[in-house]
């Protein structure tokens, strides 16, 4: 399995950005898949998941409301629309996916419960 992450850039302070993540390898989308950022000097953090067989989207709380996750099964792809950018959303965003259909809700934000990963793509955003 791979994942292609893309479309990041460099934007201004409420510019959008929307992030794609191309999976293949495998003919369902139908498992959990994450994106996760890393900003300078700073760990990898959860930013929002879909488990499609649960029929959830999670977000992280300093995105909800502006990053919205969604997929499209038949480009096995899955998005993350980003809007209201600000200055503390720079970093690299990552997506990854689950090897299994089924992740429990607690383990949704770990890194571990993820199997396959992309290369990244990286966001900036100015003031």
């Amino acid at each position: 399995v791979q994942l292609q992450a893309s479309g990041g850039g460099s934007v201004q302070t409420g510019d959008s950005l929307r992030l794609s993540c191309a999976v293949s390898g495998r003919t369902s989308t139908n498992y959990p898949t994450a994106w996760f950022r890393q900003a300078p000097g700073k760990e990898r953090e959860f930013v929002s998941a879909i488990r499609p067989r649960h029929g959830g989207f999670h977000y992280a709380d300093s995105v909800r409301g502006r990053f919205t996750i969604s997929r499209d099964s038949a480009k096995s792809t899955v998005y993350l629309q980003m809007n209201s950018l600000k200055p503390e959303d720079t970093a690299v965003y990552y997506c990854a996916t689950s090897a299994v259909s089924g992740i429990i809700l607690s383990q949704i934000r770990t890194e571990d419960s993820y199997d396959y990963w992309g290369q990244g793509t990286l966001v900036t955003v100015s003031s």
